[in-house]
Parts: C-alpha cells; sequence; structure tokens
C-alpha cells in the first residue's frame, strides 16, 4: 500500500536497497548536538510525501536527546501530535518479542535452538522433518521454507481466527524452498514464537510484555492492543490513501497476531526501548537488566543471509556490503558502520527504528501514513549529520523512487487491461460458480449470487466481501467493497465434465502488500 505497498504487520526492511557505503566521500568526527535543520527537515518530508502526524526520537551517547512530535494526530482534526502520541509500530514488535524471549533464556527456561515441538506441544509444519527439526531460533530467522507471507490472510485484514487457530493452520501450509535455504519474510512463525512465552511462563505474551518490558522501562505509553484506546488518548489516527485520495481509514484489530506487531507507542517510550538496546540491556538509571550482554550480542548475531540487490538509480548510492537478518532485528552497513534496524506497519501506520552501535546512536521515526519513503528520507539525514557527511536530498531522491514505482505499476496494469479479452464470456451460467470453496489453510470461502451479480466473501473475514467483475473467460476480478482492501483475480478451472474443479488467486496491482498472498490460496469446491 505504497511502493511495494510496505506495511502489515510485517513489512521487509528493504536490506538489500537503502543502505551501503557511498564512495569517495570521507566522515568528518560525528557531532552530539541533533542536526538543525530537523524540525524544517521533517515538515518537507511531511509535506512531500503526504503524512499528517509523525513522531521522531533520538539517542545519542546514551542520552535521549529528541523526543517530539510533528503534524497532527489525525486530518481535519488540530489535535497535534506529541512525544506521548501513540502509533502502532507494527513489525518492530518483533523485537520486543524477542527480547522476552532472550530474558527466559538467560532465567534457563528456554534455549534459542531448543525444538520447537517440545515447548509447544502438537507444533506441526507441513513437512515432517521441519515439524521435528525446526528450533526457536528457526521462528524468527524466515526461513522456514515458507513463502513471502504466507497464511497472512488468516489475520490480515482481521479475522475471526486465534492465535492457536491461526498456529494449527501451519501444517496445511506447503513449503517453496527447502527448510533453511532461503530468506523470505514472514509473520506466523513469530506469533507461534509468541506463543511459546506462555507454554513456559504461564503468562500470556499481551501480559508479559507489559510486565517484563514496558513496566520495568517505564514505557506507561506503549500497549499491546488497540482496543485499549478510548476516546481522549493520545493515539494517532491511521491514515491510506484510498482511489487516491488521502484519508482517515479505522484502526486495524491485530490481536490474533499479537507477537508479530501488534504494539503501539510513543516517541518518549521508543527512546527508552533504543536506550536500553544501545546499553546491552542493562538499564541507564538504575541497577538491573532485562536481558544479559550474551543475549545481547546474540540479538544482534547474523542468522539468515539477505539477497543483495543493486538499488534504483536516485538511491545509487546506497549500495550495502553485507545484508543479514538476526532475531527480531535486520543488519546491513552504511558508511562503514554496522546497522542493526526494522521497519514497522499496519494499516494506516509505517515506522523505522535504528541502531548504530558503534556511534551509540539510536532514531526512532513513527508516522500515520503507508509512506516509508518519508521516515527513510528522515533517517538518513540524520544518520549522515552524525556521520559528518556531506548532505544529500533524500526527500527527493525518495520521492523519485516513489513516483517511478507507481508509474510503472500503473503502466503494467494498463498494458494487462489493453491485453485481455473484454468480449470473451465465461464458460458457465454465473449461477453455476457460486458455491462454497475451502482452502486448505484459510478455510471457507463463499461465492453467492446477488441482484448485482456474484459477491465473494472470506468466511473469517468479515472486511472480506467483494463483488466479482468478468474480467476474461474464466477469470474474475474481486472488487472489495472495503477500498483499503487490494483487489485480486480469480481465475476458475473446470473438469472435463464442465464443472468447476478448482480457483486460484492474485493480486492485481504490482505494488500490492505481500500480507495480501492471495497466490498461496487453491480453492476446491466443498463437498455437498
Amino acid at each position: 500500500m505504497q511502493p511495494a505497498r510496505l506495511r502489515r504487520v510485517i513489512v521487509i526492511s528493504c536490506f538489500g536497497l537503502l543502505s551501503g557505503c557511498l564512495q569517495g566521500q570521507s566522515a568528518s568526527p560525528a557531532p552530539i548536538s541533533v542536526p538543525s535543520d530537523l524540525d524544517s527537515y521533517v515538515a518537507n518530508s511531511m509535506k512531500t510525501f503526504e503524512v499528517p502526524g509523525m513522531a521522531v526520537a533520538i539517542v545519542k551517547d546514551g542520552k535521549i536527546v529528541v523526543t517530539k512530535g510533528y503534524g497532527v494526530r489525525k486530518l481535519g482534526d488540530p489535535a497535534p501530535v506529541d512525544e506521548h502520541t501513540m502509533f502502532g509500530i507494527g513489525s518492530n514488535t518483533k523485537a520486543f518479542t524477542t527480547a522476552a524471549l532472550a530474558g527466559l533464556v538467560d532465567a534457563g527456561k528456554l534455549s534459542w535452538d531448543d525444538p520447537v515441538y517440545q515447548r509447544l506441544p502438537g507444533f506441526v509444519m507441513y513437512d515432517p522433518y521441519v515439524s521435528h527439526e525446526m528450533t526457536v531460533r528457526d521462528l524468527l530467522t524466515h526461513r522456514s521454507g515458507m513463502g513471502l507471507g504466507e497464511g497472512d490472510l488468516l489475520f490480515w485484514p482481521h479475522s475471526t481466527y486465534t492465535r492457536e487457530e491461526i498456529i494449527y493452520k501451519l501444517r496445511f501450509m506447503k513449503p517453496v524452498s527447502s527448510f533453511r535455504s532461503h530468506y523470505a519474510y514472514d509473520n506466523l512463525l513469530y506469533m507461534t514464537a509468541g506463543q511459546i512465552i506462555p507454554a513456559v511462563t504461564g503468562v500470556s505474551w499481551d501480559d508479559y510484555i507489559r510486565q517484563r518490558i514496558f513496566g520495568p522501562l517505564g514505557m506507561n505509553n506503549s500497549n499491546v492492543s488497540n482496543a485499549a484506546f478510548k476516546t481522549g488518548d493520545d493515539y494517532a489516527s491511521p491514515h491510506e490513501r484510498v482511489s487516491g485520495t488521502l484519508q482517515v481509514i479505522p484502526l486495524e484489530a491485530l490481536d490474533n497476531a499479537g507477537p508479530a506487531g501488534a504494539i503501539n507507542s510513543c516517541a518518549a517510550d521508543m527512546a527508552k526501548w533504543v536506550q536500553l538496546q544501545l546499553n546491552d540491556g542493562k538499564f541507564v538509571d538504575r541497577d538491573g537488566r532485562l536481558f544479559s550482554e550474551q543475549q545481547s550480542k546474540e540479538m544482534w548475531t547474523p542468522q539468515t543471509i539477505l539477497p543483495i540487490g543493486n538499488p534504483p538509480p536516485p538511491l545509487s548510492g546506497l549500495k550495502v556490503n553485507f545484508a543479514d537478518y538476526a532475531l527480531g532485528w535486520g543488519l546491513r552497513d552504511y558508511h562503514g558502520r554496522k546497522l542493526v534496524g526494522h521497519t514497522g506497519g499496519v494499516a494506516g501506520f509505517v515506522s523505522r527504528v535504528m541502531l548504530v552501535p558503534e556511534e551509540n546512536l539510536a532514531v526512532v521515526v513513527l508516522t500515520n501514513a503507508e509512506e516509508t519513503g518519508a521516515f527513510d528520507s528522515i533517517l538518513y539525514h540524520v544518520l549522515d549529520h552524525y556521520f559528518g557527511l556531506p548532505p544529500t536530498d533524500w526527500i527527493a531522491a525518495y520521492k523519485a523512487v516513489k513516483d517511478q514505482e507507481e508509474k510503472e505499476a500503473a503502466e503494467t496494469m494498463k498494458k494487462a487491461e489493453g491485453a485481455r479479452a473484454a468480449d470473451s464470456k465465461p464458460s458457465l451460467p454465473l449461477e453455476k460458480y457460486a458455491a462454497t470453496y475451502n482452502d486448505a489453510w484459510y478455510g471457507p470461502i463463499t461465492i453467492r449470487m446477488e441482484k448485482s451479480g456474484l459477491v465473494i466473501a472470506f468466511d473469517h473475514t468479515p472486511t472480506m466481501v467483494g463483488d466479482l467483475q468478468h474480467w476474461q473467460y474464466d477469470t474474475f476480478k474481486a472488487h472489495w467493497r472495503n477500498r483499503t482492501i487490494e483487489d485480486a483475480f480469480i481465475t476458475f478451472s473446470l473438469k472435463s465434465d464442465g464443472s468447476i474443479e478448482s480457483a486460484l488467486m492474485a493480486a492485481v496491482s504490482p505494488l500490492a502488500d505481500f500480507s495480501f498472498d492471495y497466490q498461496d490460496l487453491l480453492l476446491k469446491p466443498a463437498a455437498k
């Protein structure tokens, strides 16, 4: 829902594109003060990318030097964003889940290399070998063999499935690569990792995060569910571009995906979180730790090698020398420094957390619109300042990339529209396509006849109701009535007797977020 529509509890951090070492530039000694033009730069980024509200935190040399809000919490409402305004942080939740597990490792209650089935009886993957060999470490490193975002439709958009039901369905998800051979970002295994916490402690993931992380750190404005928000609370509203216009959208419930991306936090609280991270798990204001220095190093140790690609021309200087996924964190380099970071996103929010251990520096950017170029342009502006580098117009660079991606996507969709056989007809009368279908992992999906024509509904996802518009032959386009959901093609295959054998789905837009994993569905008519 933006370039590569990066959001949805997840957000791959584009490790191979957005970092690296520029050639032929020398760095000056790192300053301690914040960039003098920070406010104007943030304002320019917000204006360029149309972001209503933003919050920024910077920690340097153990000190919180910036916690500040910009813009408004909600379009049409003058209430300003401040350092306590809460935003959905999406996949930046993953580092909290990993930190909670690290504390259990320190306590001797768990090992990173424990087989998962020993901690979660009944845990089963599609492949029996993987079921037996999968470790806690494997759950956290995106190398299971599952496809990119596979199974995300079980929780996104919000479904009625519980965490336990979602984890049970892992056994029906076919791998796309061999175990531990490829990187493919996933959310379901982080949900699984979170469920190890109650299995070991008897305390839910939700309560454990509140009691063992938020409480000790004084993250008093953070929570694990937006259901906790009340009228008058200081929280940002999510915004999304719908039919070309930025507008407020409803908060999306994420409780069933909690350990993968449900935390809401603010600049002031996130500053405390990254302070602790830079201090190797030790509290900065008193004795005590959340996790040991040994576990801090473990969480920042490469686990899965990421493919390195060439960045687009406007970002040609940002080529990485290495990129890896660790435990809840992504690793890469920039001007000779190791970066430890992650992005996050849920509907209407995207965020960025970045640590530079060698510089004792951390940057957090929270936004209430789905524009990754906004937070990355600010991030690199701040990094360049502290690295003593010549200024770069990152706002212009990221805007150029965004414009080019949107242009190419529009051209692809226009070409597909022009190539379709618009005068073709379905093989069957429309009422013959109406039936209940089942997918092995999602479950029931209903297609029914209404006066307007065929209507498709994902039975466990209340907002996924759409009109099936004939595209060509036996392919229809699911045009969802909730326009925040990505449209999808559905193509039916027939048996020799003319009855429907199966149906496949695929996203219409090249920019569709990968959590709309329609391509992983195989719909079969339910037995009558």
